[in-house]
């Protein structure tokens, strides 16, 4: 007999963590000006950063 595989624990998308709702309207977070809608910055701790043409904006304190 063939051994059962164990199933996978599969990680929730993060995709949904990119929009909020703001008076009854979708709102997107920061997406790229180089790129376009549809291609969002990463937050990190001191810029935004764009992974597909590398455009970063730096945040200031």
């Amino acid at each position: 007999m063939a051994k059962k595989a164990k199933p996978k624990n599969k990680v929730p998308s993060k995709r949904y963590n990119k929009y909020k709702m703001e008076g009854g309207k979708l709102v997107r977070e920061k997406t790229c000006p180089k790129c376009g809608d549809g291609i969002f910055m990463a937050k990190h701790k001191n810029r935004y950063y764009c992974g597909k043409c590398f455009y970063t904006e730096f945040l200031t304190k």
